[in-house]
């Protein structure tokens, strides 16, 4: 199973190469991260898109790059969005402004989450109607 990662940073001098490095220093995803640049189209406008992918197998490799990828937003400075997608096209976006007020419980169940739709398990993957959140699979709101 594969995901790829974009992180779109508004006000912080951080990126995709940051969440790379970050991600490649976690033990459980050593040999797992690449980087992957997106070259324009010619005669096309628009800058490459960078991107971060990462071969997962179910389990503990998918917990642990769900849980990384909530705690390296929970950690940087500025506004982040990344997206998480899968290779069927499902996507999970969290931002940095939704996770920062987070407790350990909520990042906890927020990484939990985004392990479930990188491993497709259904309902697991939709917020509960009692977190007031959008039933949208993969797109914390809060």
């Amino acid at each position: 199973m594969q995901a790829t990662i974009i992180v779109e940073s508004v006000n912080a001098p951080v990126g995709t190469d940051d969440l790379r490095r970050w991600l490649g220093g976690q033990p459980e995803l050593r040999g797992r991260i690449r980087r992957r640049a997106d070259v324009p189209e010619p005669g096309t406008m628009g800058a490459a898109a960078d991107a971060v992918i990462a071969v997962l197998e179910p389990g503990g490799v998918v917990a642990a790059l769900a849980g990384a990828v909530v705690t390296w937003v929970r950690t940087r400075g500025g506004t982040q969005t990344v997206t998480v997608t899968r290779a069927d096209g499902t996507r999970f976006t969290l931002s940095s402004t939704q996770v920062k007020g987070l407790d350990a419980r909520q990042t906890a169940e927020l990484a939990g989450r985004l392990a479930a739709m990188l491993e497709d398990r259904g309902d697991e993957a939709r917020p509960g109607p009692e977190d007031g959140r959008a039933a949208r699979p993969g797109t914390p709101r809060r």
